[in-house]
């Protein structure tokens, strides 16, 4: 038993130095949300607490991001949600996609799929009233350029 509870030790020490990177590309501000469309600064803090850390070049890594296995979890969800919608390649987008997206945003967050329930005891505050919903929702409902 000693044995099996030291290779899993050691595989798991081994694991500290493989895995996918952290990594936070760099910001054109120029196709950035901000640059493209009206963003009310409630609705910006709302993004910013409780969608930047997936869905944007802005991850703020915490302390169990760097401890594998739990680090590719974390890394995983960073990278599906960027893919999915980055808030920081907005600009990226054609407009198509933007009300998409914006349709999707609001049906997300009515549904309680977003911001993921794995992430929200992790960050306090970052789970949405029904306040923060209703915002979320008309916003994505104005007319975008």
């Amino acid at each position: 038993m000693r044995w099996l509870l030291l290779i899993g030790v050691g595989l798991l020490v081994i694991a500290q130095f493989f895995g996918p990177a952290k990594t936070n590309p760099v910001i054109d501000q120029s196709q950035a949300l901000e640059s493209h469309t009206q963003v009310d600064p409630k609705v910006a803090a709302i993004l910013d607490r409780s969608c930047k850390d997936c869905h944007s070049n802005k991850t703020e890594w915490p302390w169990y991001s760097h401890v594998a296995p739990v680090s590719w979890f974390v890394i995983d969800h960073v990278d599906e949600g960027r893919i999915h919608l980055n808030f920081s390649e907005w600009g990226t987008y054609d407009l198509e996609q933007r009300r998409d997206l914006l349709r999707d945003i609001c049906a997300e967050v009515k549904q309680g799929s977003m911001p993921l329930s794995s992430y929200t005891p992790l960050h306090p505050g970052s789970a949405l009233t029904r306040d923060d919903i209703m915002t979320i929702c008309e916003w994505t409902q104005k007319p975008q350029k």
